[in-house]
Order: C-alpha cells, then sequence, then structure tokens
C-alpha cells in the first residue's frame, strides 16, 4: 500500500469553494473499520453541486467530494469484509458530510458498503452507481405497484441524463414499450440505441396543464425532473398508473391538484437511494446484474481522470452531461 495517494480535495475561503488536488496519507482520512483501494468513482448531478459549493451540502472544510466509489478492501475490522474483496458504495451522504470517493483511498463505516456481485467490474459498478441504483429502485417500486410490461407505454423523463439513461436501458431489457422524454434533439438516436421507442420533446410536458385531468397516455412513468413536468405527467397516468419521482432537475416546486389521485386512483412514489438499507442496496445490485445488459452500459458511460471532474462538474449541473461520467482513480 502506498504512502501517499491522490485526491481531490476542496476548501473554502470567504463563501468560496475551491479545489486542488493533492497527495494526501492514510493518516489524514477520516475514522472507518474498513480501508478502501478506491479503482472508480463517478460524476453525479449532487457532485457538480458539491464541487461547485453549490446548496450547502458540505459542513465541513477541507473536503473530499465523490458520493460514490468502488474498489478493493485493503484492511478491515468489520464482520463482512476482508482484505481483497470487491465492494461499491453509494449514499449514506459520503461525498457530502462524509469524506468520499474522488480519491484514491478511502477510510468509510463497513454498514455503508456493498459487496459487488461477481459478474460486475470495479468500473461497471461506477458506470452503474447511484444512478442506476436509483433507476432500479424505480423499476422495482412500479413494479410494487402493478406494473407490467403489457400494461401499456411507459415514460421516462429526463432519459439523456445517468438515471434516465440507465432506466430506459432497464426498462427496454424487461420488455417494456419505453417513450423517452428529452430537450436534446440531438440525442435521439442515442436513446433509441438504448431502447426508447418513441422520443418525446421536454417542451410537451414543460408547459402548465391547464386541465386537472388531460387524456390517459402512460400505464406509468419514471420521473427525473420535477416541477411542471411532473405536474403535468400526473394527468396523463391510466387509471391505477403510478409514478416514480426521483429528481428536481427542472425545480423542486411541484404545483398540481388531488384529481389524479381521487378519481384516476395514481400513485406518487417518492424514490430515495441515499439511506437505503443494506438488504434493499444488495436486492437492488443483483437485480442490476443480471438485467442490466453490459453492452448498453458501456453504450453510455465515458471514462475521465480526477483533473477532468472541475470541467465536468460544471457540465452536469447544465444538463450537458450524457449518460455516465465514470472517474479512473488507477495510476
Amino acid at each position: 500500500m502506498a504512502d501517499n495517494f491522490r485526491a481531490l480535495v476542496l476548501s473554502e475561503h470567504d463563501d468560496k469553494v475551491t479545489h486542488e488536488i493533492k497527495q494526501l496519507s492514510v493518516e489524514d482520512l477520516p475514522e472507518g473499520d474498513v480501508l478502501v483501494r478506491v479503482e472508480y468513482s463517478d460524476l453525479n448531478y449532487k457532485d457538480g453541486m458539491v464541487v461547485n459549493g453549490i446548496g450547502g451540502l458540505v459542513r465541513d472544510y477541507p473536503h473530499v467530494p465523490g458520493i460514490d466509489f468502488s474498489g478493493v478492501v485493503e484492511e478491515s475490522s468489520h464482520e463482512l469484509y476482508k482484505p481483497g474483496d470487491t465492494v461499491v458504495l453509494t449514499g449514506w451522504r459520503v461525498g457530502e458530510i462524509h469524506w468520499g470517493g474522488y480519491s484514491q483511498m478511502a477510510r468509510v463505516n463497513g454498514d455503508w458498503l456493498v459487496p459487488l456481485p461477481e459478474n460486475i467490474s470495479t468500473k461497471h459498478a461506477m458506470a452503474i452507481g447511484t444512478a442506476g441504483l436509483t433507476s432500479m429502485l424505480c423499476v422495482m417500486a412500479l413494479e410494487q405497484h402493478g406494473l407490467k410490461p403489457d400494461s401499456g407505454p411507459i415514460l421516462v423523463t429526463g432519459a439523456a441524463g445517468g438515471v434516465g439513461s440507465v432506466a430506459v436501458t432497464i426498462l427496454a431489457s424487461l420488455g417494456y414499450s419505453v417513450s423517452a422524454s428529452t430537450g436534446r434533439e440531438e440525442l435521439q438516436d442515442y436513446l433509441i440505441s438504448l431502447g426508447a421507442k418513441e422520443i418525446i420533446s421536454r417542451q410537451e410536458l414543460s408547459e402548465p396543464t391547464k386541465r386537472p385531468l388531460d387524456r390517459e397516455k402512460w400505464a406509468g412513468a419514471l420521473d427525473t425532473v420535477g416541477s411542471t413536468t411532473l405536474a403535468r405527467l400526473l394527468t396523463q397516468i391510466k387509471y391505477g398508473g403510478s409514478v416514480a419521482a426521483c429528481g428536481l432537475a427542472a425545480g423542486p416546486k411541484l404545483e398540481t391538484t388531488v384529481i389524479p389521485f381521487l378519481l384516476r386512483g395514481v400513485n406518487l412514489l417518492g424514490i430515495d437511494s441515499v439511506m437505503q438499507p443494506y438488504e434493499n442496496r444488495v436486492k437492488v445490485w443483483n437485480r442490476i446484474a443480471n438485467e442490466l445488459p453490459t453492452n448498453k452500459l458501456e453504450e453510455m458511460t465515458k471514462i475521465i481522470d480526477l483533473s477532468k471532474v472541475s470541467e465536468n462538474a460544471s457540465s452536469i449541473l447544465s444538463g450537458q452531461i450524457r449518460g455516465r461520467l465514470v472517474i479512473d482513480l488507477n495510476d
């Protein structure tokens, strides 16, 4: 094990957050019962916020961001892990209030880790990451509320982003007829290659609805956008259908009526991936291992190194990133 390693470290001065790649030692790391040699991390919308000092997500500086990571256990006093085990971490506010994965070494609470299924590499684990975990949680919630491939078309909003790309791929691989909503016309062929049957313009859903109920169109939906788009969606869901809400790219405010819930029995399902219990995480990762095609995962993924995090952190906040960005931390 190397004495020193590279990490992206955030600092704050006069309410301005700056970042620098620094050399750290294991002694610099916070307390925890598992030390992991990080091989890959990823870039999510929340990472973009943290790196740019937005949203007050970080309590103390200096800070190492990165809400996800995968790698190999170096040292462990936790009962579930031993040196050499491959593991993945998503959520638990790592990268926010705890030091995260933009570092070649990480020390964390072993309860936050999940063993990687044998057929998922550490690189593929980060191509999946929080985005994939969230997508599968959405799919499972929709299934639990009665959605089946023969129920009718299902809509994915923000489909070209990380969560949306994985969701389109999973749903298509399960046999659903998937419609994909995006504001980026140039990515229509990309979404069709992931399995989308139809492309819906973002504008169609971004206009405020004028009626409490619209024509029934979707058996279900997976929404990453929130705001007016979610409000509009609720008026178009078929009787007894559901919307899994997991994002707020257009904002957190929701102006709607209770009519879709009362007259059509529509279900609005809130999805959180950050604090999911261990048992649920294991189920989700096992389903992903069996149901997410690796070739499609490769198609939606771009690999960058630690030096490219800053520029891409700004791009993801402005909706300019397609699919998934994986950060290679190997020397």
